[in-house]
């Protein structure tokens, strides 16, 4: 039985390089929006390479971080954990240094197979290592000080802008690696599950990313209309329907099909597709419009959408305790549409906005609506299976939304008729940034409507969440639990 208490010294060591390694990955998923401007410059990279600066990640990231979790159960939550922070920060040298579009992308997509190994394994750490009595504290400390991470994450990354230049943006990792694997090694104990997951799904995670990849690219380059985008989408088509009869016929599948046998698993899971999909496109393309229409330098943009994240701080505890009493269909309903208000207030936002009386509003109410949603959402996810299989419904669930993100930051521009060179024309930008708002906010009100009609009161004595307290945007927040054991 894990016996570390988090008042002791060895306690708070753990604490501090869980948190490290976390809100690496946390910092990279919330600042890249804001330097994505300048890099365009400086790189002379259109619009579709943008979009894969921040989708290269997204994908390696979501098609691994199930196997990231299992590896680290057998191999060693530590040794995992530190492979990915060293992972990471690699990667994160070698984006600082990119001299070109292609090897940034590149060096995006490795960063991402670090954020596999990396995030799920914080958290199995800290589940792992301290004492029973302490455990729910320390998971509240862990998500709390990682929202604090993400919620700093905008300011600093355009204050690093605006600055010594967008490559620290990525180089700032390597000094937090530094801290945070010889703490690793020194106080924090190894732990993993001894026989469990002798064998791993390699095949299916590779079929779920080149899925992702293949899909994304036909999106991104749907606009030439080419044979190679048509042969492109075919084969990312192909690779869906064989990572489902994969995960179908192995004994020990990465992503166990039958988990959707459960109704209300299967339609949370439709309402965070949706809802993160419209997250994913609004973070993206409002962080150019404010910089290339609006006329916001780096800071100033990434410290316009703070108090979204601070108020899913305060206040996201609250909200799940309000849906403890009110059952999840009310917040997963509402929520939804407040989001959408707050997109189609964006409208406002154009050149020369003032932040009080056209930014603030939209982000004000972008933040209501994240509080009533985020903390319900992963509460009935995790009421909607088994105990035993909380890790894997809240893994799954955390996968799918990065998956819907990195979707509508493929597709929104092509829908939003937005051309290669968008970024370099306010008065382009501008257009095309009033047609996709409307988009996600109609993604949105689909979400909505799909919890009002599916999502039902979970049953008593369910599993709660633990990590009460969060502030990331670009996921819903990772929860752990032992996966089944296969039989």
């Amino acid at each position: 039985m894990p016996d570390v208490r988090l008042a002791s010294p060895q306690g708070k060591w753990i604490l501090l390089t869980t948190v490290l390694g976390s809100s690496m990955a946390l910092l990279d998923s919330t600042v890249v929006n804001v330097a994505l401007p300048r890099i365009g410059d400086d790189l002379g990279a259109s619009l579709a390479a943008l979009q894969w600066t921040v989708n290269a990640y997204m994908v390696t990231l979501a098609g691994l971080i199930l196997l990231g979790g299992s590896l680290g159960d057998h191999y060693g939550r530590r040794k995992i954990f530190v492979l990915g922070v060293v992972w990471f920060a690699t990667a994160s040298l070698l984006c600082g240094l990119a001299p070109s579009p292609g090897i940034l992308i590149a060096a995006r997509a490795l960063q991402g197979v670090g954020g596999a190994l990396l995030t799920p394994g914080s958290l199995a750490i800290i589940q792992a290592s301290f004492h029973p009595d302490d455990r729910s504290r320390a998971v509240g400390l862990w998500s709390g000080f990682g929202g604090i991470g993400a919620a700093v994450g905008p300011f600093l990354g355009g204050w690093l802008v605006a600055g010594p230049g967008w490559r620290w943006v990525f180089l700032l990792n390597v000094p937090l690696a530094l801290l945070c694997v010889p703490v690793a090694l020194r106080h924090v104990p190894e732990s993993a599950d001894g026989g469990r997951h002798a064998r791993f799904d390699v095949l299916g995670a590779v079929l779920g990313a080149l899925a992702l990849a293949l899909l994304t690219y036909a999106l991104i380059e749907a606009r030439a209309g080419s044979l190679a985008v048509a042969l492109t989408a075919a084969a990312g088509l192909a690779a869906a329907v064989a990572f489902v009869l994969v995960e179908r016929r192995r004994p020990d599948p990465m992503l166990p099909l039958d988990v959707f046998a459960s109704r209300q698993f299967s339609a949370v899971n439709l309402v965070t597709l949706c809802v993160y999909a419209a997250f994913g496109g609004f973070f993206f393309l409002t962080a150019l419009q404010l910089q290339v229409v609006a006329g916001y330098s780096p800071l100033k943009a990434g410290t316009a959408l703070l108090p979204t994240t601070a108020l899913m701080l305060l206040l996201s505890s609250r909200s799940g305790a309000l849906a403890d009493r009110t059952g999840p269909r009310l917040p997963l309903t509402v929520g939804p549409l407040l989001c959408a208000a707050a997109m189609l207030l964006m409208l406002r936002v154009g050149e020369g906005a003032s932040y009080p009386a056209d930014v603030l509003p939209a982000v004000l109410v972008m933040g209501a609506g994240m509080v009533t949603l985020v903390a319900p959402l992963t509460a009935t996810v995790l009421a909607s299976v088994e105990a035993s299989r909380a890790g894997l419904a809240s893994g799954v669930n955390n996968a799918a939304a990065r998956a819907a993100g990195l979707v509508a930051v493929a597709a929104l521009p092509l829908l939003a008729g937005m051309g290669p060179d968008a970024y370099r024309v306010p008065s382009a930008f501008d257009a095309a940034f009033r047609r996709a708002m409307p988009i996600c906010a109609g993604v949105l009100v689909a979400g909505s409507l799909l919890a009002f009609a599916l999502v039902r009161r979970p049953p008593p004595g369910c599993r709660h969440p633990e990590c009460r307290v969060h502030g990331c945007v670009t996921a819903p927040p990772l929860e752990g639990g032992r996966r089944r054991q296969p039989s």
